[in-house]
């Protein structure tokens, strides 16, 4: 949560001291001031906090203070506090868009009320800017790339969890991007100030889960020569990711079960409860439900993690994101170890799109980086086939949309991005050209001769 500020303003010091001393006990950040003119200098769309000052003041009054406010952030909670006399000018204050008024003498319990309000109001209003400007489509497409469908899916059920507080179950194979999805609900949420914590369940000795999730005590057991906290505990007001969920021993379950449910854990050797506050992000490569009707897996653990859940999909059911994917890749690793990145064929290129990507992007980035490197992607399996056959598989629309892309890229390549030789090459209009580019998603390369376009 954002940290909760005030800006008081009043010429006399007694009230400015009392109201001052008030907010801080409150748990206010507050800034005081004598002359509306320093708060309002002070004050830009970037505050976080509220306004509180008296509206009869010299020089600069309460309703200016209040004009320039709004121009700068119309979103800025202003509350006046006005004299019996002022109520005409409160009333028009409050038309221009103040938040609030308070009659002196006032209320305590009415103006703790207003302030809570306002201040509540303020964050929702600044957390809601920071989630708008994290999450607009070049945010969610510079870190998970591709131009599919299915890619695009993914990210809009990203941008609209990432919003939200709810736990999420990812499902998706070895290195097709669960920790990059679960990083993105993270960091793109309300908890990104918070710890992301990435618990690989596999990686966990039996012996040791406990002491890794829990935390403990000095001289727990043996070895435990210091207090630690445990993951659970490090992740509160942040988001736990649980990866390879489903290969957690199943005592080791209903205390994270028990652990979720009280939102509270208790480190090994110890009998005090400490209060948690995370966000639960569990991934798997096989199907929970499954898995708990058969009994490996608790069901109620299951149904507490499965609010949502996410199937993220294999490269080779998004074969069209591979060039990008590649081309990505590897000019992120020639930038890296300070090397021209060296041409790939259009044969090449084929079959990285043919293959069956076991390890998915994961695998694909090795590839690439190799290439980088000066290896070139002959590492494929020996004796892969470079066929159609896997093309064949799929759908009529997305075999003539990946036949039709990997003629106008081998066009575009031949002619070194010169578009009036694809043109004459293909023999279709400019426009139509244009128009199957953008639709699937082909970039043209710079051209080798610009006076020729």
């Amino acid at each position: 949560m954002l940290e909760r500020k005030a800006v008081f303003i009043d010429d006399e010091p007694a009230m400015r001291e009392a109201i001052s001393q008030w907010l801080a006990v409150a748990g206010y950040e507050v800034m005081a001031f004598a002359e509306a003119e320093k708060a309002a200098a002070a004050i830009d769309h970037r505050f976080e906090g509220i306004v509180i000052t008296d509206l009869r003041m010299p020089r600069m009054n309460g309703l200016e203070l209040l004009r320039r406010i709004l121009a700068v952030d119309p979103d800025i909670p202003v509350i006046l506090m006005t004299g019996q006399g002022d109520i005409d000018s409160a009333v028009a204050a409050m038309r221009m868009g103040a938040y609030d008024f308070m009659e002196k003498p006032f209320d305590p319990e009415r103006l703790a009320e207003a302030v809570k309000r306002a201040s509540e109001k303020r964050q929702l209003v600044m957390e809601n800017r920071r989630l708008q400007n994290a999450l607009p489509g070049d945010a969610l497409r510079n870190r998970i790339l591709g131009t599919s469908r299915a890619i695009e899916r993914l990210r809009e059920d990203i941008a609209e969890l990432a919003a939200t507080e709810v736990s999420v179950i990812l499902y998706g194979e070895t290195g097709a991007g669960k920790d990059l999805v679960a990083r993105c609900l993270h960091d793109l949420g309300r908890r990104a100030k918070g710890h992301y914590v990435a618990v690989n369940c596999t990686a966990i000795p039996e012996t040791m889960v406990e002491s890794e999730m829990f935390g403990h005590e000095a001289g727990a057991f043996t070895g435990a020569t210091a207090r630690r906290a445990g993951k659970i505990e490090y992740a509160s007001g942040g988001t736990l990711f649980l990866d390879e969920i489903e290969s957690m021993p199943l005592a080791m379950q209903a205390k994270l079960l028990r652990v979720l449910q009280e939102k509270s854990v208790e480190r090994l050797g110890s009998n005090t409860l400490i209060p948690i506050d995370l966000r639960t992000v569990a991934a798997a490569k096989s199907d929970l439900r499954a898995a708990s009707e058969k009994g490996s897996f608790r069901s109620d653990l299951y149904f507490r993690l499965s609010v949502v859940e996410l199937h993220i999909p294999p490269l080779r059911e998004r074969r069209e994101d591979i060039p990008l994917l590649f081309e990505f890749f590897a000019s992120r690793a020639a930038r890296e170890h300070n090397r021209d990145r060296p041409p790939i064929s259009t044969s090449a290129m084929d079959e990285l799109i043919h293959y069956q990507w076991p390890g998915n992007v994961r695998e694909l980035r090795n590839v690439a980086e190799r290439h980088a490197l000066g290896f070139g992607v002959s590492i494929l399996p020996q004796g892969h086939a470079t066929s159609t056959a896997l093309l064949d598989a799929l759908p009529l629309t997305q075999q003539m949309e990946a036949f039709e892309r990997r003629i106008i890229e081998r066009a575009l390549a031949d002619s070194g991005g010169r578009i009036s030789d694809v043109i004459e090459r293909l023999g279709v209009p400019r426009r139509t050209l244009n128009e199957k580019m953008a639709r699937l998603g082909i970039v043209r390369p710079a051209p080798v001769d610009a006076d020729r376009q």
